[in-house]
């Protein structure tokens, strides 16, 4: 089955790329992929397979791929939602929508996962177990989609889970895992701090929101370096701070808002608390007002030891031609909601080199000029091929 497979992949690669590019060309934003979710339907329309459509909060979508003999049922997701970025890269199959790029590499994901899924789908009288393709709307957006479709129950009898990201950490070819937690959890938070206005010349009649709102960006950084271990991770961001007024008037009221990252959930825990007892003294302290929200987005995602052992054992001996280097990542800082499946099933969330070829400084994921080395997709193709086969032994 495995060579068959592989064999089928590589004769179907420029269909991998012409599907992303047309993905590339169509970009929607989270909860709004209606016509992406259109497009992924159509493609299983007439194969012999289970679709499930608007799973969880928007257009998810699962697709059940029954074997004809008995093992593991295995789900396999992939996100589809762009991002509100005005692209800039030069490539002829530019986003035609003004705005939204897809600048993560969601449409790279979508692309090989559904050539991927109909090769099984073919070569079900050889497939042993079932496997849940995972159609995945809104990655980008809390709450994401993710949560919404463990909570469907339509899941709940998976054994396992993966899933890949394209990333330009490396070269078309390489393919990086990490055991153990493995991507940031995130939190938002927003904080209104009620004073008393009054004239720049007279701060004593007044109560000023704007010193109160200083002190806090100040105070905040306190938890990360006094009140975290330093064998910890934790950021804390103040990324809008909304003060603008007159020179000579005391502000009244300002508006600040932040991003919360930890790599476990016990500092998560610990990060909240302090925040929400530095609110609490500033308070005090300055004799103002606060409003705090605080609210969690995604969980740190945890790779299932034993399975990243396994699917790092299965890569490094494929044997394969494209899938030329596998090796250990380092924990990344950005956040994933792939961790609401790892939350629940064991998982395994790996990497997919993709700088373009010849560039040597690489834009990252979320920026304007984000491309890939489309030879990559391929090897996601592949790699989550060779790790469904190893299932199969």
């Amino acid at each position: 089955m495995k060579e068959k497979l592989m064999k089928m992949l590589e004769e179907r690669e420029e269909e991998i790329i012409q599907i992303r590019r047309y993905l590339h060309e169509n970009p929607e934003l989270s909860f709004k992929e209606e016509k992406t979710a259109k497009y992924i339907e159509d493609f299983y329309k007439g194969k012999d397979v289970e679709v499930q459509t608007n799973v969880g909060n928007g257009y998810g979508i699962i697709v059940t791929i029954t074997g004809a003999k008995a093992g593991k049922t295995i789900g396999l997701r992939a996100d589809f939602d762009a991002l509100p970025i005005v692209e800039e890269t030069p490539v002829p199959f530019k986003s035609k929508n003004e705005g939204v790029m897809h600048a993560c590499g969601h449409d790279g994901h979508t692309a090989y996962l559904l050539v991927l899924a109909d090769c099984l789908i073919q070569l079900k009288s050889e497939l042993a177990g079932t496997i849940k393709i995972i159609h995945q709307h809104a990655e980008e957006v809390p709450p994401g989609g993710a949560k919404s479709i463990v909570e469907s129950g339509l899941l709940d009898d998976l054994d396992e889970v993966y899933g890949i990201h394209l990333l330009p950490m490396g070269p078309a070819g390489l393919v990086g895992y990490h055991a153990g937690f493995s991507f940031n959890g995130r939190a938002y938070m927003k904080l209104t701090i009620q004073g008393r206005g009054g004239h720049g010349s007279s701060p004593h009649l007044a109560n000023d929101a704007i010193v109160a709102g200083a002190h806090f960006v100040t105070a905040v950084q306190t938890i990360i370096s006094r009140r975290l271990s330093p064998f910890e991770i934790g950021v804390i961001t103040i990324g809008s701070f909304d003060g603008k007024g007159t020179f000579n008037v005391i502000k009244d009221s300002v508006e600040l808002e932040g991003d919360i990252r930890y790599m476990t959930v016990e500092t998560k825990e610990k990060i909240e608390k302090e925040v929400k007892r530095i609110v609490k003294g500033l308070e005090e302290e300055f004799g103002v007002t606060c409003e705090l929200t605080y609210e969690t987005d995604y969980p740190p995602l945890y790779n299932n030891p034993e399975l990243t052992a396994k699917v790092a054992e299965t890569l490094k001996n494929a044997n394969d031609p494209h899938i030329k280097e596998v090796r250990e990542f380092p924990a990344l800082a950005p956040s994933e909601d792939f961790a609401y499946y790892a939350e629940k099933f064991p998982a395994c969330f790996f990497y997919i080199g993709c700088t373009p070829e010849g560039e040597e400084d690489p834009y990252f994921n979320h920026h304007p000029k984000f491309d890939i080395d489309e030879a990559s997709l391929l090897v996601a193709a592949k790699a989550v091929g060779q790790v469904v086969c190893s299932l199969q032994e």
